[in-house]
């Protein structure tokens, strides 16, 4: 190997560009499908304890030495769409008529839903690129109206922050339809050996548009194959670069609206629960026969983890990450030593199991984690190069004066206790606007939100 070659391998990171907490983070019981968006639907939240404890997440993998980035909240509550929907007058007529004639509407309109940024859209970095960029296709999230709201906005953000075209590429949206729904990273997992090395991608998918007959019978199925084939195609991947499997309709059924829920991958490795895959065996044999890198799976048996288990815990909705040695760390919610055989697996199966997950890091997001979304689902993964890294725009990438920075953004403007009966009032839209537009400011990104762009 070259000189070269090697420096160009040595130089590729993932970076973890984590969601930041909006404003109006509150407790709506939007998402169907997602037990713990549903089962603590009306309780009062506290937005600023949940923009901090992601902060405190970012902060403490920063300084472990993991490459860290920051992603924007949406704007929130979109007055646009409510004025989309017939409610006219005054910004405070608006929200009031909403609140009056379409509660579901109003809480909808201000869901911080966008934290999770594993949803924002699907990543392939250049090493796999057939033009050597790296490629972003925002989701359509088209399977429930809050998280529909949001793609317009991504892509601007993401086009934002990722302006250069010579090293990235941006693709449009896909048809917001049923036949080619899309919920982004969730279902997307790339496995390689080193993150410079050429990689795999597993796209996981729910149901088929078009000719299948396997589904779940009680929860939708979020993903279509149609939506993970479009995505592979948009950014070239060929047939030996992506496997597609179906997720299990039971696990379905019991909560696992993303596959993130039920399996994790990093480098070579793939962590996931017996009941992830509807064929299991088919899934690794192709995994197998199509990475440079020999497959290192890690199997969780029902018998150590019931489903209910793993979707109260969220032991797969962790992070896991590669240190210099090679070994791995992950990174699970405190939810998961609140369930003694989640705790005891980790513990004799993930830890002194011949893998190579060496360390487990927990922390607290309990904030998110009630609305569904744990320490994976904050997070987008982007494997980049030095060269790549430094042609971002703006204030993204995490350092000590970026973190003090956002923490005092979020104390000057964030409330500490919302219930859902607050989102009518019109002090905290002119509040969410006034700590966004300053946002924009701080991370030097420009105008991506529709009030800056008139």
């Amino acid at each position: 190997m070259s000189d070269a070659v090697t420096l160009r391998d040595e130089s590729y990171r993932e970076v973890n560009f984590d969601g930041l907490v909006g404003p109006t983070h509150n407790y709506s019981g939007l998402a169907h499908g997602n037990v713990a968006s549903m089962s603590h639907g009306g309780l009062v939240s506290n937005p600023r304890e949940a923009a901090l404890q992601g902060l405190g997440k970012m902060k403490a993998l920063m300084d472990a030495g993991y490459a860290q980035g920051v992603l924007p909240p949406q704007q929130r509550p979109d007055l646009g769409a409510l004025r989309a929907l017939g409610f006219t007058g005054s910004n405070s007529e608006v929200l009031a008529r909403a609140a009056s004639e379409a509660p579901q509407v109003l809480r909808a309109v201000c869901s911080a839903s966008s934290m999770w940024t594993a949803n924002a859209g699907t990543v392939t970095p250049s090493r796999d690129a057939p033009d050597g960029r790296v490629h972003f296709t925002p989701a359509n999230l088209q399977s429930s109206f809050h998280r529909y709201l949001e793609p317009e906005t991504t892509g601007r953000v993401l086009a934002a922050i990722f302006h250069d075209e010579r090293h990235f590429a941006h693709h449009s949206v896909l048809p917001a339809t049923p036949a080619f729904s899309d919920e982004g990273a969730a279902n997307h997992t790339r496995l390689c050996g080193e993150h410079g090395e050429p990689g795999v991608h597993l796209f996981v998918y729910g149901r088929q548009a078009f000719g299948g007959r396997i589904e779940p019978q009680k929860f939708p199925a979020r993903q279509t194959l149609e939506a993970s084939q479009a995505v592979a195609r948009q950014h070239g991947l060929s047939d030996d670069q992506a496997v597609f499997a179906q997720q299990h309709p039971d696990a379905i059924d019991a909560g696992v609206f993303h596959n993130d829920v039920i399996a994790v991958g990093n480098g070579p490795v793939l962590l996931y629960h017996e009941m992830a895959f509807l064929d299991e065996g088919t899934t690794l044999d192709e995994l197998r026969r199509k990475m440079a890198t020999p497959l290192i799976p890690v199997r969780v048996p029902l018998e150590a983890v019931s489903l209910e288990d793993a979707v109260a815990s969220y032991l797969f909705n962790s992070q896991l990450l590669t240190n210099a040695d090679g070994s791995m760390t992950l990174v699970v919610p405190g939810e998961c030593q609140e369930r003694e055989a989640v705790w005891r697996t980790i513990q004799d199966h993930l830890l002194a199991g011949n893998n190579p997950i060496g360390e487990v890091i927990v922390k607290d997001v309990k904030q998110s984690m009630r609305n569904g979304g744990g320490p994976a689902c904050l997070r987008l993964r982007v494997a980049l190069s030095q060269v790549e890294r430094s042609a971002l725009t703006g204030r993204v990438l995490l350092n000590d004066g970026l973190h003090e920075e956002l923490t005092a953004w979020v104390e000057r403007h964030y409330r500490d206790r919302l219930a859902p009966d607050d989102l009518a009032d019109p002090q905290l839209a002119d509040e969410t606007l006034t700590a966004l537009d300053e946002l924009t400011r701080i991370l030097q990104i420009g105008s991506v939100y529709p009030f800056q762009l008139g």
